[in-house]
C-alpha cells in the first residue's frame, strides 16, 4: 500500500477548499494513469517543487494545531471521496451493452483530470504568496490529503476495470459455422439400414444380457451379504455350539476308551459261551452217531444169527449193552411225556433225542451260570451313559436335532453301528437263536432302542446315502449275522425241528430288515445262507441212514429190525421236512437239489420201494407230499410236476397199480389225490382212464 504524502502544502481558505473539492484535482505530476505508480509503495518527491518546501516549512511552523485539525477532517474527506468514487467509475468503468469497456473515454477523463489538477496546483501555488494571510495551513493539509486519497481510489477502479475487460473479451460468443449444402452423401438403402439396425439391436441385446448377468451377480452378492449378516448376528451362539461339540467330542472319546478296555472281556466271555454250547452240540452229535453205529451193529449180528439158524445167544459187550439200555431208557421217558401231553400221533424217530443226563445237565448249568455272572460284571463299574444303548442313542439324537447339518456331514449313521457293536454283543451272549423259547430279535432292548432312534429321524431324499434308516440293517449285518453264522456252522442240528424253526424265525426277521435297504448288498447275509446250505448237506451225508432188511425180516412190525428201519426212515423224513422249511429264504433250485435230489430220490424212495405196499406206505407218501412247498405247484396251467419228483410219481403209480388189484381200494384214491396235489395231472388222468375210475375224475376237476 502506498505511503501517504507528507503534508507540505499551504492550506487554502475554507471556502476555497470546499469549492475545489468538487473538482477533485489530481496531485500527481506527469502522465495520467500509469504515471502515478511510483507513488505506490515508495515515497516520491512531493508535487510542486520548491514551493512545496516553503509550504512545508510553513506547515511545520504551525505545530500541533495543524495536526489536530487534520485528523478531524480525515473522516469527512474520506466520506466525500467515497461518494466521488462511484461517479468516477460510472464515467469510465461501466461496460456497454456488448460487454466492452470504452477505453478511449477513460483515457480522456484521466488526461483532463491530470491537466485540471496541474493547472489548479499552478494557480494555487502562484497565488500563496499574496494570500498567506487569508489561507490557513489546516485547509492546505486537508486538500493535499483529499487529493492523495482520490488518486489511490482511482487506481483501484482502473485495476478492477481491467479485469472486467479481460472477462468481457473471453465471453464473446463464437461464430456458428454454416452448413455446406454442396456436400453430397451416399444413397440410402433399406437393407443397409436394416442391417445397421440389427447390428445395433444385437449390441443392445448383448449389453442387456451383460447387465442381466451383473444384476444376477449383485443379487447373489446381496443374498450372500444377508447370509453373512445373519451369521454374524448369530455369532453369539458360536460359544454354545463350541461347548456342545466339545462335550460330544469328550463323550465319544470316553465311550471309545471304555469300549476298547471292555472288548477283551467281551470276547473272552463270548468264547466261553460258544465253547460251552459247542461242547453240548458235539456231545449230542457224537452220541447219536455212536448209538446209531451200536444199534446197527447189534441188528446185523442178530441178522447173521437168524441166517445161521443157531440157538446160540449173541454175545454183547458191556458198553454196547449200556448204550442200548440208555437209548431205550430215553425213549421210554419221551413216550411217557407224550402220553401225559396227549400226543398219540407220533412217529418213532422224529424226536430230537437231545436230553442230557442229570450229571451233564448240572455241569452245563453251573458252567453257564459262571459265564453269565462274569457277563454281568463287564459294565458294573461303568456309568449308564457309556453302556446303556438307549442313553448313547439319546446323545446322538440331541446332536441330530440341534445341528442336523454337522450330524450328517460327520456320517454318524456309519459310526453308530461300530460304537454299539460291543454293547450288542454283550446282550447276545445269553441269546441262543436255536432255542424255541429264546427271546426274539425284535423284543431285544437294543433292537427297540434303534428302531425308536430311526423313527425319530426326519430326513429328505438328499441324504439317502447317509440315512439313519440304515443303522439297524448295518447292525444286523455286522453284529447279529456273524453270531448266527457261528451257530449254524458249529451248533445247529438240522435234524432238530425246534432248532430249525427257531433259526428260521430269526433269519426271516433279518431278511425283512435287510430288505428295507434296496441297495444294501449284505455279504454277511450271503455267507449265512451258504453256511446253512453247507450244514444241511453235511447232515444228509452224516446223519441219514436207512438200513435195508429182507422183507421177511421187516414184515413183523414188532421186530427190532423193523422198528429200527422205521425210526431211521422217519428221521430222514424229518430232515426232509426241515430242509423244505427254508422255503422263501433259500432259492427254490437249492432246496430242490437238497431235499428232492439228495434226500428224497437217494434215500427215501429206496426205502419206500423196499417196503410192503399198504396203508403205511401211502401214509409215508402223504407225509412227503405234505412237506413240499405249495408255491411250487401254484401255476394253474401246470399239468406235469417238477422234474425232481419224477421218481416219486413213478413210485406212486406203481403203488396204485398194486393196490388197485388188492383190497386197499381206498388207498388208491389217496394216491390219486397226491398226484393231483403235486400237479401230476396227466399221469393221474391216464391212470383213471386205464382203470376206468370215473368216480375219481372229480378230484382232478376240483383243481
Amino acid at each position: 500500500m502506498a505511503h501517504r504524502p507528507k503534508r507540505t502544502f499551504r492550506q487554502r481558505r475554507t471556502h476555497s477548499s470546499d469549492s475545489d473539492s468538487t473538482e477533485e484535482p489530481s496531485a500527481e505530476p506527469g502522465a495520467p494513469g500509469e504515471q502515478a505508480a511510483p507513488g505506490l509503495g515508495e515515497e516520491g518527491p512531493p508535487p510542486g517543487g520548491g514551493r512545496v518546501e516553503a509550504a512545508d516549512r510553513h506547515v511545520r511552523g504551525r505545530g500541533p494545531r495543524s495536526r489536530g485539525r487534520g485528523r478531524g477532517r480525515v473522516w469527512a474527506s474520506s466520506r466525500r471521496a467515497a461518494g466521488a468514487a462511484p461517479r468516477a467509475e460510472g464515467g469510465s468503468g461501466v461496460p456497454d451493452e456488448e460487454g466492452e469497456t470504452h477505453h478511449s473515454s477513460e483515457s480522456k477523463d484521466d488526461q483532463n483530470s491530470s491537466s485540471n489538477s496541474s493547472s489548479s496546483l499552478e494557480e494555487e501555488f502562484s497565488s500563496i504568496a499574496p494570500r498567506n494571510e487569508e489561507t490557513s495551513e489546516e485547509s492546505q493539509e486537508d486538500e493535499n490529503q483529499d487529493i492523495w486519497e482520490q488518486q489511490q481510489m482511482r487506481k483501484a477502479v482502473k485495476i478492477t476495470e481491467g479485469r472486467d475487460l479481460d472477462l468481457s473479451y473471453s465471453s464473446k460468443p463464437q461464430t456458428l459455422k454454416k452448413f455446406d449444402t454442396s456436400i453430397s452423401f451416399p444413397p440410402v438403402n433399406l437393407e443397409i439400414i436394416k442391417k445397421q439396425l440389427n447390428t445395433r439391436l444385437t449390441l443392445l441385446q448383448d449389453t442387456h444380457r451383460s447387465h442381466l448377468r451383473e444384476y444376477e451377480k449383485y443379487i447373489q452378492d446381496v443374498k450372500s451379504s444377508k447370509s453373512t449378516i445373519q451369521n454374524l448376528e448369530n455369532s453369539s451362539t458360536q460359544a454354545l455350539n463350541f461347548k456342545f461339540y466339545k462335550s460330544m467330542k469328550v463323550y465319544v472319546e470316553n465311550l471309545i476308551d471304555c469300549l476298547n478296555e471292555k472288548i477283551i472281556s467281551i470276547q473272552e466271555i463270548e468264547s466261553s459261551m460258544h465253547a460251552l454250547l459247542l461242547k453240548q452240540a458235539m456231545t449230542f452229535m457224537k452220541r447219536r452217531q455212536d448209538e446209531l453205529k451200536c444199534e446197527s451193529t447189534h441188528l446185523q449180528q442178530l441178522s447173521r444169527k437168524a441166517e445161521t439158524s443157531t440157538n446160540e445167544s449173541v454175545a454183547i459187550d458191556e458198553k454196547t449193552q449200556w448204550i442200548l439200555e440208555e437209548i431205550e431208557s430215553r425213549r421210554s421217558r419221551r413216550r411217557q411225556a407224550r402220553a401225559l401231553c396227549g400226543n398219540c400221533d407220533h412217529q418213532e424217530g422224529t424226536s430230537s433225542d437231545d436230553e442230557l443226563s442229570s450229571e451233564d445237565m448240572i455241569d452245563f448249568q453251573e458252567t453257564q451260570g459262571d459265564i453269565l455272572q462274569d457277563h454281568k460284571k463287564i459294565f458294573e463299574d461303568v456309568h449308564d451313559d457309556f453302556c446303556n444303548i438307549q442313553h448313547i442313542l439319546l446323545k446322538f439324537q440331541q446332536w441330530r436335532e440341534k445341528y442336523p447339518d454337522s450330524y450328517y456331514e460327520a456320517f454318524i449313521s456309519l459310526c453308530i453301528p461300530k460304537l454299539l457293536n460291543p454293547l450288542i454283543r454283550v446282550q447276545l451272549i445269553d441269546w441262543n437263536p436255536l432255542k424255541f423259547d429264546a427271546i426274539g430279535l425284535k423284543q431285544m432292548p437294543w433292537f427297540t432302542s434303534i428302531e425308536k432312534f430311526m423313527a425319530n429321524s426326519v430326513e429328505d431324499s438328499k441324504k439317502e446315502d447317509n440315512s439313519d434308516k440304515k443303522i439297524l440293517p448295518t447292525v444286523i449285518n455286522k453284529t447279529v449275522i456273524p453270531r448266527l453264522t457261528d451257530f449254524v456252522e458249529f451248533i445247529w442240528d438240522p435234524l432238530s425241528t425246534s432248532q430249525t424253526t427257531s433259526l428260521i424265525t430269526n433269519c426271516r426277521v433279518i431278511h425283512e430288515e435287510l430288505s428295507t435297504c434296496a441297495n444294501e448288498v449284505s455279504k454277511g447275509k450271503q455267507d449265512l445262507l451258504k453256511s446253512i446250505v453247507v450244514r444241511m448237506k453235511k447232515a444228509i451225508e452224516d446223519d441219514v441212514f436207512i438200513p435195508l432188511y429182507p422183507k421177511s425180516t421187516v414184515e413183523d412190525k414188532t421186530s427190532p429190525h423193523s422198528k429200527f428201519q422205521e425210526r431211521q426212515f422217519w428221521s430222514s423224513v424229518k430232515l426232509f421236512r426241515n430242509i423244505l422249511l427254508w422255503n422263501g429264504l433259500l432259492p427254490d433250485a437249492t432246496l430242490q437239489e437238497l431235499g428232492l435230489g439228495k434226500l428224497l430220490n437217494r434215500y427215501l424212495i429206496i426205502a419206500l420201494l423196499n417196503a410192503i405196499p399198504g396203508p403205511d406206505v401211502v401214509k409215508k407218501c402223504n407225509q412227503i407230499a405234505a412237506s413240499l412247498p405249495e408255491k411250487w405247484f401254484q401255476n394253474s396251467a401246470m399239468r406235469t410236476s417238477i422234474p425232481q419228483l419224477g421218481n416219486f410219481i413213478q413210485f406212486l403209480l406203481q403203488s396204485a397199480h398194486k393196490l388197485s388189484r388188492s383190497e386197499f381200494r381206498d388207498e388208491v384214491k389217496e394216491i390219486i389225490s397226491i398226484l393231483v396235489k403235486i400237479k401230476a395231472l396227466n399221469q393221474a388222468e391216464s391212470f383213471i382212464e386205464e382203470y376206468h375210475l370215473d368216480h375219481l375224475k372229480s378230484i382232478i376237476e376240483e383243481v
